[in-house]
């Protein structure tokens, strides 16, 4: 639809962008670990943010603003984690509430439209369609939704992004209240495991990035699950480990190999 964000291999298309969840961490850990010896001042900060600061933009401009506030509030994340304090925060917030009109400005029109869509603005059949068809599904799966393939809003197209970025909203209607709970709580189950295995890494630096690797995951479940209910803006962010999609499904894997290899390395040292 207009986006420029894969690149095509042939066999199959990658979508750069994805891979910077994957290495972002890693990047930034292993400056933090190079001037761990340092005093903690923002200049030891100042590459990770001049990262970010370069890397969201680029990823905007594709366009791909989902995976660019993914990576975002990823770096943000860990910068807090990491140390850069408080001042930092304030200045940023205070900034971005000055500079509020220029990133509207920026925004194209469609991003703008699912903005005052949140805020209530856009007709049913035009600009409002596509959650207004996603709260319709959910809403009629009931208790136990309409059985399996059976959903309606889905088989007959009326709910658009059905295999990707609303999923979810598939899942309420075709196995109701008790299937989307029983997802939510699998996410649950999978974060309340990871941060247990996170507490028992004795390493800083090697906690730090295993923190990094699984911060994507949730932050993309929660706004992925909240937009498809009209509770946050639409997004082109899909369900990990559910939506369709091999390069977001694979850099999900890759995360959390990668964190089960931190673990399972903290388990045999």
């Amino acid at each position: 639809m207009g986006g420029q964000r894969w690149i095509n291999l042939f066999f199959f298309k990658i979508q750069p962008s994805e891979l910077a969840k994957l290495f972002l961490p890693p990047f930034m850990t292993y400056h933090l670990y190079l001037h761990k010896n340092d005093p903690v001042s923002f200049k030891l900060f100042v590459p990770l943010v001049g990262i970010l600061g370069l890397s969201c933009p680029l990823i905007m401009k594709q366009p791909d603003l989902g995976t660019a506030l993914i990576i975002l509030f990823s770096g943000l994340v860990l910068l807090w984690l990491a140390g850069i304090g408080k001042r930092f925060f304030i200045i940023l917030t205070f900034s971005c509430l000055i500079l509020s009109p220029v990133f509207w400005f920026l925004l194209r029109d469609y991003q703008k439209k699912r903005i005052t869509v949140f805020l209530g603005a856009g007709k049913a059949h035009k600009e409002r369609y596509q959650i207004e068809q996603s709260i319709i599904a959910i809403g009629s799966g009931g208790l136990c939704g309409k059985g399996l393939f059976k959903g309606t809003q889905n088989k007959l197209h009326f709910l658009p992004e059905g295999r990707t970025d609303f999923i979810f909203s598939v899942i309420a209607e075709e196995l109701g209240l008790f299937g989307t709970l029983s997802v939510i709580l699998l996410y649950c189950l999978l974060m309340i495991h990871l941060f247990i295995a996170i507490l028992s890494i004795s390493n800083y630096y090697a906690q730090l990035l295993a923190t990094g690797l699984c911060i994507h995951i949730f932050l993309s479940s929660i706004i992925n699950i909240g937009m498809t209910m009209n509770m946050l803006p639409v997004v082109g962010i899909p369900l990990p480990l559910v939506s369709y999609g091999l390069c977001n499904l694979w850099i999900n894997l890759a995360s959390l190999g990668f964190l089960q290899s931190i673990i399972m390395h903290e388990q045999t040292s």
